[in-house]
């Protein structure tokens, strides 16, 4: 039976989660958007906007989202009045504003579901799911050597090598622990090195648990990089290459012997559970041992922090945010006004 429920795609950075952005995208009934800016800020900003069941104030967040170049509303190829009047005339929940955006973007090329990417999403799916209750969650883990490797070359990453490998530590211990709370009807993980490897079957496989058919396109999802990736982004240049295995491992010539050392010290229970084998490289030194647990602990406290401000949330009286799905939209026109009951979501704060 077909489904609307929003596809969340999650992962730590460069392991792939714009990859399977494309291939999802390939699909003839999925779009998910280039990475955004907006849907955290937003969250964060959540009670700045009042009481989003009167229109003036959807329609002040709905410029919030769509003026602000930091937002990178202009990457999603949509008309910003279109969609502010949208949002203005929408459900008053802020899910169902968000929600509004990707449904647009949608149905930009036609189709009925929608999602989106972003690895930041992975420490903050307690907060996606307050948004999107029933959303279906894809996680694409790859070899943390890997994953270093390729941050320690990105423009963007101000990360020391400690902050680094603790940053793959931190995406595999959240992924973790959302795998046991949600189970396998909103958690799905497939790996970067199955995927390049056989991206038919696995790329069934995630079909499957989304509810879709698969279809072959998806293994090309370079066919629909130009138009899903914006064109500033060169660091996702092999995205408009097909896909290969030329990157699995490559940890091995772009890591020096120390960095290497250090990523299996630290990583290596995670590692072996993951799959991946180790090369048996000598123990760091443990001054660097030591600078890395330094380094670590403020990750191996973020869970900490978050269930600590999630009680405080709770204990603050808020309204309900969590997005009403495109078929109660569907029964009438955008600009009616809406019941109340359009206002309950599934009890989340």
């Amino acid at each position: 039976m077909p489904t609307d429920r929003p596809i969340i795609v999650v992962g730590c950075p460069r392991s792939g989660t714009t990859m399977l952005q494309l291939m999802l995208h390939a699909h003839p009934r999925i779009a998910i958007p280039p990475e955004t800016r907006f849907v955290l800020a937003v969250y964060a900003e959540r009670r700045t906007f009042g009481d989003l069941t009167v229109a003036a104030n959807r329609r002040a967040l709905a410029r919030r989202i769509v003026d602000r170049p930091e937002t990178r509303f202009g990457d999603l190829g949509l008309d910003p009045e279109d969609v502010v009047e949208r949002i203005a005339a929408g459900p008053g929940t802020l899910g169902s504003a968000l929600g509004t955006v990707f449904q647009r973007y949608a149905a930009r090329f036609g189709k009925p579901r929608w999602g989106d990417k972003r690895p930041a999403y992975l420490h903050n799916v307690d907060m996606l799911l307050r948004l999107f209750p029933d959303a279906q969650f894809i996680n694409i883990v790859r070899d943390g050597r890997d994953c270093v490797a390729s941050l320690k070359e990105m423009s963007w990453h101000r990360k020391d090598i400690y902050a680094t490998v603790a940053a793959w530590a931190r995406a595999v211990d959240d992924a973790r622990r959302a795998a046991r709370r949600l189970g396998p009807d909103q958690w799905h993980e497939v790996r970067y090195e199955d995927l390049v490897t056989d991206p038919h079957g696995r790329l069934a496989a995630v079909c499957a648990y989304l509810g879709e058919k698969y279809d072959p396109a998806m293994a090309e999802p370079s066919a629909v990089a130009r138009v899903a990736v914006p064109s500033f982004k060169t660091w996702h240049a092999l995205t408009h290459a097909p896909v290969t295995t030329g990157r699995v491992q490559s940890w091995a010539t772009r890591l020096d012997p120390e960095e290497i050392a250090l990523c299996e010290a630290a990583l290596g229970s995670r590692l072996v559970a993951g799959g991946y084998e180790l090369s048996g490289t000598a123990r760091p030194a443990p001054a660097e041992l030591l600078r890395y647990g330094w380094t670590a602990a403020p990750q191996r406290l973020a869970p900490a922090r978050r269930g600590l401000s999630r009680a405080a949330s709770r204990l603050r009286p808020g309204r309900r945010v969590a997005y009403v799905p495109g078929t109660v939209l569907a029964q009438r026109g955008a600009s009616e006004p809406h019941a109340a009951s359009d206002r309950i979501d599934a009890g989340r704060p």
